[in-house]
């Protein structure tokens, strides 16, 4: 008989950032004539995952939240990317009453729905270990009975240095890795899962990238979940790789920007070498 107390196998999700978007219509990811208030339902149905972009520019109400759980299935999650008041500041000790406002908006109707929160900083954002360190100590490990997960995305390269990772690891939140030309891709696992945001897709391979990016973009995400490090990706403080938890973890994998149309094809295209 299976021991019913085991923990819970980690995960590899995949999806995209948002759900509304024209060129998904029409047969591209949306089958024709499907209902605009029915792409949430669709999407949530082919993909493990969705990064809500919107809660960056405009706050939601709890009713939106609680609806949003309520048309995905079991097991789904979303990311959330926090308020942009909340970051998009030159200190982020500024932020801290945005901060505190997005996080009491209504978030945790999502229930087990809510997944990672992501506080993306602006590209001119210098890493300022004071600062930010008054920052990760300001954010809940709970909230309303629910675990939350923080993730960081720097958008300035001072942030790849040993400096910040140790930071980051001394609270608990992950860092994003962001496969961009134009920002710092940190590998460093910080946190007790990954989360990833792949922007490279092109419109000329039908799923987004091609076959053998995705392969190795399969293979580096099981490695996140084994516990293992990717051999291939760059480290900011490659020196102390160690400290790093070997834990299995969970993994968030989102295909964002880019060649947006293909990012559906990319994100169902991984999944399937996922198995």
């Amino acid at each position: 008989m299976a021991n019913a107390s085991a923990p819970a196998l980690p995960l590899i999700r995949v999806g995209i950032g948002g759900w509304n978007f024209a060129e998904w219509r029409g047969g591209v990811f949306y089958p024709p004539g499907l209902p605009a208030a029915r792409e949430l339902e669709f999407a949530s149905r082919h993909l493990s995952s969705i990064e809500i972009n919107s809660t960056f520019y405009t706050a939601q109400k709890p009713a939106v939240y609680a609806r949003w759980r309520d048309e995905t299935p079991e097991g789904f999650q979303f990311s959330l990317k926090a308020h942009r008041l909340a970051t998009q500041r030159k200190h982020l000790s500024e932020g801290a009453e945005s901060a505190a406002r997005f996080l009491e908006s209504g978030i945790t109707e999502l229930g087990p729905k809510l997944g990672p929160i992501v506080w993306q900083l602006p590209p001119y954002h210098r890493f300022d270990s004071d600062d930010l360190e008054y920052f990760f100590a300001l954010l809940p490990d709970t909230l309303d009975g629910l675990k939350l997960r923080h993730v960081l995305e720097p958008r300035h390269d001072s942030f790849a240095c040993a400096e910040y990772v140790q930071l980051a690891r001394a609270y608990g939140v992950a860092t994003v890795y962001t496969d961009s030309p134009d920002y710092p891709s940190i590998a460093d696992v910080t946190g007790s899962f990954v989360y990833a945001r792949l922007m490279r897709s092109e419109a000329s391979e039908p799923a987004g990238y091609p076959p053998a990016d995705l392969r190795g973009w399969a293979s580096r995400a099981e490695a996140w979940r084994q516990g293992e490090a990717p051999r291939d990706l760059p480290l900011a403080d490659p020196g102390n790789a160690a400290q790093a938890s070997h834990a299995p973890r969970d993994v968030f994998i989102y295909f964002i920007s880019a060649a947006k149309a293909r990012n559906p094809a990319a994100a169902q295209a991984l999944m399937a070498q996922l198995g």
